[in-house]
């Protein structure tokens, strides 16, 4: 049964693969179908590119909703591009190639998938089915002796925060204003997102809006305190309807390291063998870890570690997985140890210093005073002996689990036995939730650089993607980050931008990191561990805490005076920093640097999707500095085809008006000139090369210096023109096409003003009268750049006082808005209203005409030359 239906159709650009990514994202995560959303932004982009780009029509999307799950329809208006149907054995191609990818992702995500013809339309669909989502359960843990207790403050406060259906704040007690610093009347109304910091991992976790609708979820996450800082706490959330049937959500919100408040106990499996409840058909697996088993990784291997713990009666236990590769172990979950300073950190199995040697064999060690280092995890947490056991699939090493006690001697082979009983009963769930895990990351991964890379190849100004940069990985892939470019290769590092999650931070990490020498530029690809931003921020740190106390000393390593870091920046950048190179076309062009907060590490799958990002940001960042190269070197030849500056001329008004059209990335095109010829006399010119580039630049510079080197030899107009004609000829393959207007002008003690003026395809130049008559002042002559024999002839005008000569490029006549064009007629009817103003208002006036006439952006480039003879003063 069909419960909501969403659609809409894209135009066959490419832009439309985005917007319909964006509408099937909102789509979904509207119906709270966020476990699907990625894998189907994913089909949804390749079906709809498959659409507009290589069928070349509009695409039409439908969004579908069910009961099971979601089914999203992708139709093009091209039936005959027929596509092969499920379950034909057909070669879809190599996967690494440009096409055909959209059938086999369909095939690989889709639970079901297929292709639909008419005589007017192809649709290709595909359906997905919703995961079931577990309610919470209750459960009572086992009695504990005191000292067994979790520990917590003496004044325990509990916030009681409820939400209504929209996601908005409605009650607020006491202790969450004592908690978070707002009170009832600050954050009634407003959505609890404002407030939540929650963690997200592109591919895995649920997003708030999806825990707010469950029937009951509990958790770890953030809220930012009206201080600013972000407040790490443990929350119950419960799911509730009032009378009238309204539901809301009700959260309770515990300090993190209080979460025994809040979190639910688990139920101890019956230890009683004389009834023999259990009998034989007991699962191993749910009798140590419980029943229902948690249906994610993170919580799955948190209660491993706890009943770990209550079962060897410790006072701490950890769980660590391998890499894919085995030879490193990354700190997953752990509980009576400080988890936020250890997780995801990462120790070698067997090599190099800090090795973990016990990891493949069970391993008691009676004092780790003894044997310092042999579980590097536990140095420094005043753990005494521990046991080890692996956790082992098929043979292979996929983790460690251990159990810690305070006390010297606790642990004996009997106890390792134990815990490697419970090992292998979890083993094999544990690796399939992080395959499971992992399979999600890599889904999400995929959707993250699509839309990564649509953002970066939609821009070609280096700020905006430098910005793009940071904020694609910041809060996504890490807490911080900062951008170093190199301009070449004799260059140094240069810090070009700066993020934090929290802006108030920003400032202090960049001048951090402005007073320390930058990371290496080493091409090597991969992310590696950069400690000068933790170390020198601790530093300095602990230096203005003991001045603050007024104690003296602190570490003997120099700080430079200048950098003071505050606490809170110490904090921001004090975890695990890394560098990744940004090198295109085989060049280092910058660093892009990733950080934690204090004692924070990254996941290997986050080092590597960022490493696919850096890669893709890098090519987008050398696009961009090419593209800004090219336009500086475009616009500086530009202004090499224009005189720098106009000559005063007694008796005559001049205004010259010049609109490139364009980002400025092309030259040629429309050029004008004014200059001394001799006493008295000024030779003027506006013209128009056919094409834009190099070829147009060429001739434009050479028709504009001939001109002023011919003029001044004394020559003739007609001669000068001609003898320009021979030379844009002689340029062969490189010649083009030019009209011209050249006059020479002479003003008279009349107050008039004496001109010869040669048209040569070029618009006519048209004069006004003080009465308003406008009239042509030149007939159209051959263009130049066509004819070897080429006659010219030259016409004499004279200017009276008051008269207004103007001369203008075709891009002014030829300005359209849609089948209108404003043509000759057109600019002499706006000249006609321009009697009596002077040449500056005269050139404005016309500008704004044309400007006015069209309302799209002018495709042409735009000249305008006025010159007006001004009245006789009164004595």
């Amino acid at each position: 049964m069909i419960t909501a239906r969403a659609a809409a159709s894209f135009e066959p650009v490419g832009r439309s693969v985005a917007s319909a990514r964006s509408f099937v994202r909102d789509t979904l995560q509207g119906w709270g179908f966020g476990d699907i959303v990625d894998d189907a932004v994913v089909l949804t982009s390749e079906l709809v590119t498959n659409a507009v780009v290589h069928a070349g029509t509009s695409a039409d999307l439908l969004c579908l909703r069910s009961e099971d799950g979601v089914r999203i329809e992708v139709a093009d208006r091209y039936p005959e591009r027929e596509v092969p149907l499920q379950g034909f054995p057909v070669d879809m191609g190599n996967p690494d190639r440009e096409g055909g990818r959209g059938l086999q992702l369909c095939a690989a995500l889709a639970g079901h998938w297929g292709v639909d013809y008419t005589p007017t339309h192809k649709t290709v669909w595909f359906q997905l089915d919703l995961p079931e989502r577990p309610v919470g359960t209750r459960a009572a843990g086992p009695a504990l002796p005191a000292h067994l207790l979790p520990l917590a403050d003496t004044r325990v406060r509990v916030a009681v925060v409820q939400i209504d259906r929209s996601g908005s704040i409605t009650a607020w007690n006491e202790d969450a204003e004592e908690l978070f610093g707002y009170t009832a009347e600050q954050v009634t109304g407003k959505p609890l997102t404002d407030l939540a910091a929650w963690p997200h991992t592109p591919g895995t976790g649920t997003g708030i809006a999806d825990a707010l609708q469950l029937s009951r979820w509990e958790g770890s996450y953030g809220v930012r305190g009206a201080h600013g800082r972000v407040i790490p706490v443990y929350a119950s959330h419960l799911r509730v309807r009032d009378t009238d049937g309204e539901p809301s959500t009700v959260c309770l919100l515990v300090r993190d390291h209080e979460r025994a408040v809040l979190q639910t106990p688990l139920r101890a499996p019956s230890t009683d063998s004389s009834g023999g409840s259990e009998g034989p058909s007991a699962d191993p697996f749910e009798v140590f870890i419980g029943s229902p088993a948690p249906d994610d990784l993170d919580s799955l291997l948190q209660r491993t570690v706890e009943r770990a713990r209550d079962m060897l009666d410790g006072d701490s236990a950890f769980l660590l997985l391998a890499t894919d590769d085995e030879t490193e172990l990354e700190v997953r979950a752990s509980t009576g140890l400080p988890s936020a300073r250890q997780r995801f950190a990462r120790v070698p199995v067997e090599g190099g210093p800090g090795r973990y040697g016990s990891a493949r064999m069970p391993a008691v060690h009676e004092d780790l005073a003894a044997v310092p280092g042999a579980v590097p995890l536990l140095n420094g947490t005043g753990m005494r002996s521990v046991v080890t056991v692996p956790l082992k699939v098929e043979g292979r090493l996929t983790g460690s689990l251990g159990v810690a006690a305070e006390a010297p001697g606790r642990y004996s082979n009997e106890e390792a036995l134990r815990l490697q009983f419970a090992a292998d009963r979890i083993a094999l769930a544990v690796e399939s939730a992080r395959l499971g895990e992992l399979e999600r990351l890599r889904r999400g991964s995929l959707s993250f650089l699509v839309e990564a890379s649509d953002l970066l190849a939609g821009t070609l100004d280096r700020d905006q993607t430098l910005a793009l940069m940071a904020q694609m990985t910041v809060p996504t892939l890490a807490t911080w980050c900062a951008v170093y470019t190199i301009a070449d290769q004799s260059s140094e590092p240069d810090l070009s931008y700066v993020l934090h999650e929290d802006e108030e931070l920003i400032d202090g990490i960049k001048s951090l990191l402005s007073k320390i020498a930058p990371p290496d530029p080493v091409p090597t690809p991969g992310a590696r561990v950069w400690s000068a931003p933790a170390e020198i921020a601790h530093q300095a740190a602990l230096r203005t805490s003991m001045r603050s106390l007024g104690l003296s000393g602190g570490p003997t390593r120099h700080v430079t005076t200048g950098i003071g870091p505050t606490l809170a920046t110490a904090s921001a950048v004090g975890g695990e920093t890394v560098v990744l190179p940004l090198v295109a076309r085989n060049r280092v062009i910058g660093m892009l640097t990733l950080g934690k907060p204090t004692d924070e590490h990254f996941r290997q799958e986050i080092l590597e999707l960022a490493e696919d990002l850096s890669r893709r940001a890098a090519l987008a960042l050398d696009n961009a500095r090419l593209y800004s190269e090219r336009t500086a070197i475009s616009q500086s030849l530009q202004r090499s085809l224009l005189p720098p500056e106009l000559p005063q001329i007694d008796g005559v008004e001049v205004e010259v008006i010049y609109r490139a059209a364009g980002e400025g990335n092309e030259v040629g095109g429309d050029f004008y000139d004014l200059f001394p010829i001799s006493d008295g006399a000024y030779g003027f010119a506006i013209g128009d090369v056919c094409g834009t580039g190099p070829n147009a630049a060429a001739v434009t510079g050479l028709a504009r210096h001939a001109l002023r080197l011919l003029a001044r030899e004394g020559l003739s107009g007609p001669s000068v023109l001609e003898r320009l004609n021979s030379a844009i000829l002689d340029e062969g393959e490189r010649s083009r096409f030019l009209t011209l207007l050249y006059g020479e002008m002479r003003p008279q003690e009349d107050g008039s003003a004496e001109l010869k003026v040669v048209c040569a395809g070029h618009p006519l130049p048209l004069r006004l009268r003080q009465d308003g008559t406008v009239e042509p002042a030149a007939e159209p002559q051959p263009l130049l750049g066509v004819l070897e024999d080429l006659e010219l002839r030259e016409e004499t005008v004279t200017l009276d006082p008051g008269d207004v000569l103007l001369c203008v490029t075709d891009g002014v006549t030829e300005r359209r808005e849609g089948s209108r064009m404003l043509g000759d007629d057109g600019l002499a009817e706006v000249l006609t209203t321009c009697t009596g103003l002077t040449a500056g208002a005269v050139a404005a006036r016309i500008m704004r005409a044309v400007e006015r006439f069209a309302s799209d952006a002018p495709s042409d480039d735009m000249a305008i030359l006025a010159m007006r003879v001004p009245g006789l003063q009164q004595d």
